[in-house]
């Protein structure tokens, strides 16, 4: 019997060599049962193209199917497909880890089940860098990595690329791009536009995490290459029918522009987009993003509207953020209030910049030091 189920329609949109064998799976499916794994995987493909809504009916039929039929691989798949969900529907993490754990206990060890088990690892080691706990990163890497079979691409590209901003995040960019050509080539090999997509931001996100933190040490420009990289991936996320980082991409650009000197683009673009991508998961960036907006207010000569804009971004500054965004605000509002002239608010900033950059190197040797006594190599 064929899978006449609303989520076996095509998706013209998305152009991707894996949504197509996915909707070939369905359709040549004996019955709904027998396709339920398909389905999932094709609703978190959806998701992650950022067909959110489309993704939204495609998990409703088969919730449909779960309660007519029961059985344990359905529930599995419906508690990874709907963390995923969670995730791409406003990234909030915390929700999507709990419900991805929650796929993992019930896949067991079942052998059928293996293939939600490494996908649910690999999800929880990206999810575990965004927590910002390598240990855990760790843990789940080796998970995945330990019982993946060679045809799990789709959870091997995502593992993968998880431990390489693990390292990027450390300061080893050799070690990261080891990682990143792994997750590449599997995501290459499975058609996975939707894990390629994802693994260009997250490589130009580092990368402009990195030029920051050296522009500021240096106060010099960095970063024209990543303008290239920026609308790449642009071109190629309208190419594949990619909506994911549609939102977040130009705050990116916004970043590369401010470190480049362009303060007058950067500006308009953090006004136009920045409201929309501190919705979407850019919360724990909000003072550094607004103290980049403060300073290139202050080198367009808006002084009072600079002087502002930097009080808020020292008022958005959350004590418990990251090392790295803390130190990045802190040496951003110094920069600014010492060109309004707020020479005492300037010092103030760059005696906590010293500090917490200093508490930051600190803490990338340590990611180094677990990352390298993992013995995970690409």
């Amino acid at each position: 019997m064929q899978d006449a189920s609303p989520d076996a329609t095509p998706s013209p949109a998305i152009k991707s060599r894996l949504l197509k064998q996915l909707e070939k799976e369905i359709a040549a499916a004996a019955s709904p049962m027998a396709s339920a794994g398909a389905r999932a995987k094709r609703a978190m493909l959806l998701a992650r193209h950022g067909a959110v809504g489309e993704a939204r009916e495609a998990l409703t039929a088969l919730h449909q199917l779960s309660f007519q039929h029961p059985h344990p691989e359905i529930g599995a798949w419906l508690h990874m497909a709907e963390g995923l969900m969670s995730y791409y529907n406003g990234f909030v993490a915390q929700q999507a880890w709990d419900r991805i754990q929650r796929a993992q206990a019930i896949a067991g060890s079942a052998p059928a089940l293996v293939e939600v088990r490494v996908l649910a690892a690999a999800w929880l080691a990206q999810l575990a860098f965004i927590r910002h706990d390598p240990a855990a990163l760790v843990e789940h890497a080796r998970r995945c990595l330990d019982e993946a079979l060679p045809d799990h691409h789709v959870a091997l590209a995502r593992v993968a690329m998880a431990m390489g901003v693990g390292w990027h995040y450390a300061g080893d960019v050799e070690s990261a791009q080891r990682w990143y050509i792994r997750a590449r080539h599997h995501a290459a090999v499975e058609g996975d536009d939707a894990s390629l997509s994802a693994l260009m931001f997250n490589m130009a996100g580092m990368r402009a995490s990195q030029l920051r933190r050296e522009s500021l040490w240096a106060h010099a420009a960095r970063g024209p290459e990543l303008l290239l990289t920026v609308d790449s991936m642009h071109h190629f996320d309208e190419a594949v029918g990619a909506q994911m980082m549609g939102e977040l991409r130009p705050v990116l650009r916004a970043q590369v522009l401010t470190m480049q000197g362009g303060f007058d683009e950067a500006r308009q673009l953090y006004e136009e987009h920045l409201p929309q991508a501190m919705s979407l998961g850019l919360e724990r960036l909000g003072s550094s993003l607004l103290s980049d907006l403060a300073w290139c207010r202050a080198n367009l000569g808006q002084h009072e509207h600079a002087l502002h804009q930097a009080r808020e971004a020292e008022i958005e500054l959350d004590p418990d953020c990251e090392l790295d965004d803390r130190a990045i605000t802190h040496s951003r509002l110094a920069q600014t209030f010492r060109l309004l002239g707020e020479i005492a608010d300037a010092d103030r900033h760059q005696a906590l910049a010293d500090e917490a950059w200093q508490q930051f190197a600190d803490q990338q040797r340590q990611w180094r030091d677990l990352l390298g006594a993992s013995g995970l190599t690409p």
